[in-house]
Order: C-alpha cells, then sequence, then structure tokens
C-alpha cells in the first residue's frame, strides 16, 4: 500500500511539473500561427488613371474621368494605396521576368547575349521556390497571361505547382482577334478567377498556405467585354482623357472578376491571413483604336505611355491589403513590382539569405508604419532600362528627382517629381550637378550588370523592330 501511495504521489508531481510546459510549449506547438496567403492581381496595360480610383487624393486628376471600378476602389479601402507605384518595366514581358525573381530587367532581358542570359535566369530563386523553402507546405500557381518570350520557359519550370502553361497576348484575345466585340468570358476574366478561387478554396481545405498570381489579359488590346457591361457603359457620361464606352465596358468586366476574387477569399475566412498586392504591369497605352472626341492625353496628369521611361509609362496602380496594414491608407513612398519578391519572402518567414543580386526591398516597414518609413535596397534608387528589342531608354529615380536617357540622340532629361508629375519642365540644363550625379549612378550600374546600352540604330532595324513589336501585340 505505502509502495502504491509513493507511485501516485510521484505521478501527481510529475504533473505539477511538467504540465506548465505542456500548455505553454509541447502543446502550443501544435497550434502554431498558419503562414499567410499571398495573391498577386496584375491587369495588362492599366493607366495609373485608368479606374475611379483617385489614384493621389490630393490630386482630382489621378482617376478615370469615365471608368467605373467599385473593386478596385474597395481594394484602396482594404489597404494601403501608394502614389508612387512603379512597374519594373514600361512593357509587359520583362515586368513579369522580374516579378519572379526580383531583379531588373537590366540584368536579364533584351540584352545582346540572349542565349546565355536565358540558362541564367533559368537557376535564379523564383517565388515559388522561395516560399517552398521558406515552408514547404505551400502551394504554388499561377493562372493567366505568362507571356515568358525568348527561350519559352514554363511556371512549372520556374517552380509553380498549377498554371495555364506558356501562354502570352493571343491566349486572352490579343493580337488582332477581331475586337471590339461581346463575349461571355471577355479576355478570359472570369474563368481566370474561377481556377484562382478553385485553387484558393483546395488549398484552404487541405490546410495549405498559397501563394495565386492572377494575371490579367485584360485591359490590353483587343477590346472584348460582356454586352450587359457595354450596354450600362453607354450611360455613363464620357470625359475629356477617357470616351470609349467599349474599352470602359472592358475595365469594368476585369473590375468584376477583381470583385468576385475578393468575396471569395472573404467567403473562405481568409481575410485576416491574407496579402493581396495589386497592380499593372506597365502604364497604358496612349492611342485607343476606335477613341473619339479626347480632349486630354489618356494619360493625363502622366507624360507618356507604355513604352516609355516618362511616368505614363512607368507609374501604376499599387494596392496592398492584408494584416496590419492600415485600411484607407495611402502612401506615397516611392515602391517597385520588384519589392513584392523580399517583401513576400518576409512576410512567409524564409530564413535563409537572399539573393545578392536582388533590387528590390522589402516594404513592410511602410506596410506596417501608416504609410511611412523608407525601402532598404541594394541600391537606393530604382532604375528602369530597355535597349536590344526596344529603342534603347533608361531612367533612374532617387528622392524627388528622376533623370530620363534617350541613348541613341545621348539625351537627358532631368525632372522633379515632387513639384509636377507631368514631367513638363527640364531641369538637366539648370541642374547641372543633379544630372551628373545621376547619370553616373545610371552608367555605373549599367556597366556592372552588363546591359546593353546601344546608342544607335538604323532605320531598316527601327523597322524590323516595329514589326516585331506589333506582331506581339505590344
Amino acid at each position: 500500500m505505502n509502495y502504491l501511495r509513493l507511485v501516485a504521489l510521484c505521478a501527481t508531481l510529475l504533473l505539477v511539473t511538467i504540465g506548465p510546459l505542456l500548455s505553454s510549449g509541447w502543446a502550443a506547438a501544435s497550434h502554431q500561427p498558419q503562414p499567410p496567403n499571398f495573391v498577386v492581381i496584375l491587369t495588362d496595360d492599366q493607366s495609373w488613371v485608368g479606374s475611379s480610383l483617385l489614384m493621389d487624393p490630393l490630386d482630382p486628376r489621378t482617376r478615370s474621368d469615365y471608368y467605373q471600378t467599385p473593386s478596385i476602389e474597395r481594394l484602396a479601402d482594404m489597404g494601403m494605396r501608394f502614389t508612387q507605384g512603379f512597374a519594373p518595366a514600361p512593357y509587359c514581358c520583362p515586368t513579369r521576368r522580374s516579378f519572379q525573381i526580383g531583379q531588373t530587367p537590366a540584368r536579364h532581358i533584351y540584352q545582346k547575349d540572349q542565349s546565355n542570359w536565358t540558362k541564367v535566369y533559368r537557376k535564379r530563386l523564383t517565388l515559388p521556390r522561395m516560399l517552398k523553402q521558406a515552408n514547404p507546405n505551400y502551394r504554388t500557381a499561377h493562372f493567366g497571361k505568362w507571356d515568358f518570350r525568348f527561350d519559352e520557359v514554363s511556371p512549372e519550370e520556374m517552380g509553380y505547382d498549377v498554371s495555364d502553361g506558356k501562354t502570352g497576348n493571343g491566349t486572352g484575345g490579343g493580337r488582332g482577334k477581331g475586337g471590339p466585340a461581346a463575349k461571355e468570358d471577355p479576355k478570359l476574366v472570369f474563368g481566370i478567377t474561377k481556377r484562382a478561387s478553385d485553387f484558393m478554396e483546395q488549398a484552404a481545405t487541405s490546410g495549405n498556405p498559397f501563394f495565386v498570381q492572377v494575371s490579367h489579359y485584360a485591359v490590353h488590346l483587343d477590346i472584348f467585354y460582356k454586352q450587359s457591361t457595354l450596354d450600362a457603359s453607354t450611360d455613363w457620361k464620357p470625359g475629356k482623357k477617357h470616351t470609349m464606352p467599349e474599352f470602359a465596358a472592358m475595365t469594368s468586366d476585369v473590375d468584376t472578376a477583381i470583385g468576385q476574387l475578393l468575396d471569395k477569399i472573404k467567403s473562405l475566412g481568409l481575410s485576416d491571413n491574407t496579402y493581396i498586392f495589386f497592380m499593372s504591369d506597365n502604364g497604358g497605352r496612349l492611342t485607343m483604336p476606335g477613341q473619339k472626341g479626347e480632349q486630354l492625353p489618356r494619360n493625363h496628369p502622366l507624360r507618356g505611355g507604355k513604352g516609355s521611361m516618362y511616368e505614363g509609362g512607368l507609374r501604376v496602380p499599387f494596392i496592398v491589403v492584408g494584416p496590419s496594414i492600415q485600411a484607407g491608407g495611402v502612401s506615397r513612398v516611392a515602391v517597385s513590382g520588384l519589392d513584392l519578391f523580399p517583401t513576400i519572402a518576409e512576410l512567409a518567414g524564409y530564413n535563409s539569405q537572399l539573393p545578392t543580386l536582388l533590387d528590390g526591398g522589402s516594404i513592410i516597414e511602410v506596410l506596417q508604419n501608416q504609410g511611412r518609413g523608407t525601402v532598404s535596397r541594394q541600391h537606393p534608387f530604382l532604375l528602369f532600362h530597355q535597349a536590344v528589342a526596344r529603342t534603347a531608354q533608361t531612367a533612374i529615380i532617387q528622392g524627388d528627382y528622376k533623370l530620363v536617357k534617350t541613348w541613341r540622340e545621348d539625351r537627358l532629361e532631368l525632372f522633379d517629381l515632387s513639384r509636377s508629375v507631368s514631367e513638363a519642365k527640364d531641369l538637366s540644363k539648370s541642374n547641372p550637378e543633379k544630372t551628373k550625379e545621376l547619370h553616373t549612378l545610371m552608367v555605373e550600374f549599367l556597366a556592372d550588370v552588363g546591359a546593353e546600352t546601344r546608342k544607335t540604330t538604323t532605320k531598316a532595324k527601327r523597322k524590323k523592330e516595329y514589326q516585331r513589336n506589333r506582331s506581339s501585340g505590344t
């Protein structure tokens, strides 16, 4: 009997000793917080002023004067809009490549040695590979426009579990496929959204965190829309810069699809643990076949458009939604699509060393500090560059100043973006010191990465370049 009492006493003491450990340590290990989910929504050729959202609350010019996009406005109400959000490039393909590895196109596209750099590109750490290293439970998907030209690498080769494959402009109804015209699934906006929604539901049901990039073909040409949407848009009053009902309808359809995706995230109960990044791959087109009666440039108040190193080609709508991000917040900190890679890595708990050649920086400090703070990058500037298959041009932004170089003419233009987003006044002659400073940074960076900076192009080559770009729908 004494023996049994001794055993009972020892068991009691053991429970008293390890009980707190079980409740605060071992037991808690089975209830670790679920890693966050990530949704990247990428529209195509959507201008900074291509929606009804006021991109800069202090400037009434920074919205469309015709289009209606309540879902994009809803996104901004849910999270933070950036007045200075930039695409990595003023064209589709280089931006999409840059997203996957967080590097400026100056390092890896439109270069003279394409056969070599494509091999190097395939070996880079990509977003899906990085997430799986952070947590092997992550499921990753890409739906919609992929548009990786030259080496034709597929999403699966870059690490995605699920995708639509090696898609391009033609897949979504571009490259002269017959628009403007009505379709039941215009630009595949609803099919893409359905596949993304199903993927999120499957991941949530299985308990897997996920990353999904939803890359819309809209609002790239050709123009397709639902007939009911066009019927509704004809009642809207045209503006001075946006006047075309068919394009307004296409814009409205992709906005509706964005709203459907937001509804799905909410219905799955994932809102409190999901980060949503929304932006366009480049600025809007300057010309629109069939548009009539416009009194202002389509990207007003920005200068230039798609393909240009001016703000109309680079500045895009940029919104981030997620835990600890101020609802309805506005940030004037300059951010880039290159920043998504390191930001997602930090949020996902990636503990290894990020690649040393990363050009973006984490924007978490800004997101969690009511839009204030700094973004630490390898270089204290944003740089944009293209050559070879495009007109050789470079832009660099540091602080309030931006320098644009057109290599063929050896022309430098300096602008103070804090004074005017329209880039109407060239300050290169009145401020030669700043011009020289930024030009030195630009040239040194391009030399360091081995970028092509061809200065001259023959008339025959320019014609060939134009035909190539036209045939690819850009």
